[in-house]
């Protein structure tokens, strides 16, 4: 069983190696009952955005863990992949940009991933 931390690194590192752009993790555990972590990206096109959540969904898969919910993958703005303890949002830019959540969640705490993801 992975901690929360560790599904949130590893689903950064998935999200890098599809050429997700701005990853970030926030770590929420203080903030919300709703998850522990989130972990933000944005993909450029509807296609590259489902690239991402599949990618996420397989790596986390290998590692035994599957999502409880998949949300928003027709609209093709924004997919919510729900693992309970960390929620991964895959945003186009505009919807990242319109549901601010950095600012949202301006209190969390972010977490230095800049050993995993490579910069951009």
């Amino acid at each position: 069983m992975m901690t929360p931390k560790e599904m949130a690194l590893l689903a950064a590192q998935a999200l890098d190696g599809k050429k997700g752009r701005e990853i970030k993790v926030l770590e929420i555990t203080e903030l919300t009952t709703l998850a522990d972590y989130f972990v933000i990206c944005n993909g450029s096109s509807n296609t590259q955005i489902n690239a991402l959540c599949d990618e996420v969904e397989k790596r986390l898969a290998e590692a035994g863990e599957k999502p409880t919910h998949r949300e928003g993958h027709r609209s093709g703005t924004w997919v919510l992949l729900d693992y309970g303890c960390i929620a991964v949002h895959v945003f186009n830019e505009e919807a990242r940009e319109f549901y601010s959540l950095e600012h949202l969640w301006s209190d969390a705490k972010e977490i230095d991933i800049s050993d995993i993801v490579k910069p951009e």
